[in-house]
């Protein structure tokens, strides 16, 4: 019997042939004439590709469901937005969407979800589990679509393409998101103010406006968030992190629009514009302050004094003024407080801690505004 040469699998396995998968309803002709292109990863594991839509799939029967997209007539259409499905079930699933409905419970925290296959996933933060691996960099996820879109990072693949004005995007999401910019469309509607939006991340975020929600809480110092990246923003005023790097001065920040706004010192754009008298300005909150020399103030008047304010938050601050409502108190001295975050700093006058470090001098604060103060002046001889 001849020798057999084992399988060399030190190189990735590449197949050439591309698997066509037409498919006919009687004796139509194909409806598309689809193709996935199959390639094997560095490990081997198979991954299909849409020749049509360029979207990643990881089996033949994900194949086959796929092409339902494609191929077959979408009958099932939302009343509310107007998108259209292949199946009753994913219209279910999508006017949830719309109406709040999350049907699924999470036993262990309490939280619910859309559907079981979130729930599913949702799971795997308690539990954990990362069963799918970056075969390039080792990072590992919860959730397959993560894996995919995160792998794009590597190759720079950004399959979905806007017919509009030719920009490209990693994810569909992201793709039918831009879209609005080009069509005006704000599909989600705050039923409290009016207000429209074309991301429902924003729409979220912006009815934490009227409920007062604060889910993110800091640690360290007790300061309540209404999105997590807020959060991860603040802590790094604790720890002296500041991973974001301006490639022309070296310069280094904690956030990274700090960067964006402060590289236009370099190049010297200013892409706000006043559409009062042409003026532009560097930052948006630049323009709204030059805008008051035409207004004539500030535009937010308590109507209980009359008195004008910059912003809404300082109007609603104000106005603790009047009702006197502290409902958060100290239980050391009994010293009562209208806001948390007021007591949380107030205790640190009991226990003297000053969680806000400067990272240049190492002088520590109590508030975090004390830092900023501090640092205005700070230099590494101080």
């Amino acid at each position: 019997m001849e020798d057999v040469k084992p399988l060399d699998t030190s190189h990735p396995i590449v197949f050439d042939n591309i698997d066509l998968v037409p498919q006919t309803y009687n004796d139509e002709k194909p409806l598309c004439s689809e193709t996935f292109m199959k390639q094997s990863s560095l490990y081997g594991n198979l991954e299909y590709h849409c020749e049509i839509c360029k979207k990643t799939l990881s089996s033949e029967h994900e194949v086959f469901t796929h092409k339902r997209m494609h191929e077959t007539k979408r009958l099932f259409h939302c009343e509310i937005c107007e998108r259209s499905f292949v199946s009753n079930g994913t219209l279910t699933r999508h006017k949830r969407t719309h109406t709040g409905e999350k049907p699924f419970l999470c036993e262990t925290c309490g939280k619910y979800f859309i559907s079981n296959s979130n729930l599913a996933r949702h799971k795997r933060v308690h539990t954990g589990e990362k069963p799918y691996h970056c075969d390039i960099c080792g990072t590992s996820f919860s959730d397959k679509s993560n894996l995919i879109v995160h792998k794009r990072q590597h190759t720079g693949e950004k399959p979905y393409h806007c017919e509009i004005c030719g920009k490209s995007f990693i994810t569909n999401d992201h793709l039918v998101t831009h879209k609005r910019i080009h069509t005006g469309e704000k599909p989600f509607h705050c039923d409290v103010c009016g207000k429209s939006f074309a991301q429902n991340f924003c729409f979220i975020l912006h009815k934490r406006s009227h409920t007062g929600e604060k889910p993110y809480r800091c640690d360290i110092c007790g300061k309540s968030f209404s999105h997590s990246s807020h959060l991860v923003v603040h802590e790094r005023r604790h720890t002296g992190e500041k991973p974001f790097h301006c490639d022309i001065c070296g310069k280094s920040f904690s956030n990274s629009s700090h960067v964006t706004i402060h590289k236009r010192s370099h190049t010297g754009e200013k892409p706000f514009r006043c559409d009062i008298c042409g003026k532009s300005c560097v930052t948006d909150s630049d323009l709204t302050k030059h805008k008051k020399i035409h207004t004539g103030g500030n535009p937010y008047q308590c109507g209980i004094c009359g008195e004008y304010f910059d912003t809404n938050c300082d109007l609603k601050m104000h106005k603790q003024v009047h009702t006197r409502e502290r409902t958060f108190r100290c239980d050391i001295c009994g010293k009562s407080f209208s806001k948390n975050s007021r007591l949380v700093v107030h205790k640190r006058s009991h226990t003297e801690e000053e969680p806000f470090r400067c990272d240049i001098c190492g002088k520590s604060f109590i508030t975090n505004s004390d830092l900023t103060k501090h640092e205005r002046n700070c230099s590494e001889t101080c």
